[in-house]
């Protein structure tokens, strides 16, 4: 059946949606890389809340999603960038979802890792950020989860310089009880962390990162670098101390990162797996095997669809991800806390489903059109 999406200038135009989606089982572990997914969370749309209430999560819907992903070999990358982490989700409800998905991988036997912020606090000194990096550290590691050091809003206002950073991070490293992964968000995702590690100049900021990364190797498992700027990540991978690895945050050019040159790789810590989940599992498989060609043959064709999701402003990808997960049938409504679910236009979810169900990452691409059809008319969209 044709469904009419917006087009330009109030007109519609017709698209075909398909009729299979691809035929994509649960398997084991991932081999080659080691791959994460950042995760969203569902919201309750029964909850009586308003942008700035604390966040109403349905927790059976949320955990579940984790479980999906754990069943196609993923890890689960938690209470994160993709999870709305300072976007309606506040430190209070980051705590609880750490507790909650670190129990539920421990009972399916999943790997998880969880973020570690200062979102507890809107401000502060520096004694006051490490104090705040402290109490959630404690939080993920007594979950039995990796931790995974974010880059602090409290820090990027109160630091002076490159040894601010140096020392705060340095003595969070110390005190950790096992290695950890360091995350640099750029400011495309948050433009509050613009001249994190001390400097607006990219180049300067990286020798202030790698220093930090050199003085604890022992203390870093990896490095998640999310600036989309591939080249960028290739040079600093490169420079990487024995046994660090680069997990790729680039939702632009994650598929060439992945499958690596001559001289290395990244493994992958992306939020566009949330929707890619089972396809990203099963290139990485193709992978497992030795077989680039076929791996990049599978991912490539997935990079429109996150370039579009991921398109300026970059931090509202999560509104992309949440409405796919919707469609997909991972849960059963739209909803999102902090009413984030207004934060993209019609025309753009209209195309993140065309360019999903082309792919074949709905389950049930009925269903995923009959969902489609439901919001056209909500929007006032003749069909």
């Amino acid at each position: 059946m044709t469904i009419h999406l917006p087009g330009p200038g109030g007109s519609t135009r017709a698209y075909e949606p398909r009729t299979e989606p691809l035929a994509l089982s649960p398997a084991g572990p991932l081999t080659s890389r080691t791959v994460f997914s950042a995760a969203h969370v569902v919201a309750d749309p029964y909850a009586d809340t308003t942008p700035d209430s604390p966040a109403a999560v349905d927790w059976d819907a949320t955990l579940a999603f984790r479980r999906h992903l754990w069943s196609h070999g993923l890890g689960v990358a938690e209470a994160m960038d993709t999870a709305q982490r300072g976007m309606g989700l506040d430190w209070a409800g980051a705590a609880e979802l750490i507790r909650r998905s670190a129990a539920e991988a421990e009972a399916v036997g999943g790997r998880i890792a969880c973020g570690v912020g200062t979102d507890q606090i809107t401000g502060g000194t520096l004694p006051e950020i490490r104090a705040a990096y402290e109490e959630q550290l404690a939080v993920v590691e007594e979950s039995g989860a990796q931790a995974v050091l974010m880059a602090s809003r409290a820090l990027a206002a109160e630091a002076s310089g490159p040894e601010d950073y140096a020392d705060l991070y340095g003595h969070l490293l110390r005190q950790a009880s096992e290695p950890v992964v360091l995350h640099w968000l750029g400011p495309m995702f948050d433009p509050v962390l613009d001249g994190y590690w001390g400097s607006t100049d990219l180049d300067a900021a990286t020798e202030t990162f790698l220093d930090v990364i050199k003085a604890h190797p022992d203390k870093v498992d990896g490095i998640k670098v999310s600036l989309l700027d591939a080249r960028r990540e290739v040079e600093l991978r490169r420079r990487l101390p024995e046994g660090v690895r680069c997990y790729t945050g680039d939702d632009f050019h994650y598929p060439e990162l992945i499958a690596g040159d001559e001289q290395g790789f990244s493994h992958a810590l992306l939020g566009i797996f949330d929707p890619l989940g089972p396809l990203a599992a099963e290139a990485v498989r193709i992978l497992d095997t030795g077989d680039v060609a076929g791996f990049r043959k599978t991912l490539d064709p997935t990079v429109e669809l996150s370039r579009h999701l991921f398109r300026a402003p970059t931090r509202f990808y999560k509104t992309g991800v949440v409405f796919l997960a919707w469609l997909a049938g991972h849960q059963d409504h739209f909803t999102m806390v902090g009413g984030l679910q207004s934060a993209r236009s019609l025309p753009h979810l209209a195309r993140a489903y065309e360019l999903a169900d082309g792919l074949g990452l709905f389950p049930d691409p009925a269903r995923a059109e009959s969902r489609m059809r439901s919001l056209l008319t909500v929007y006032g969209v003749p069909q």
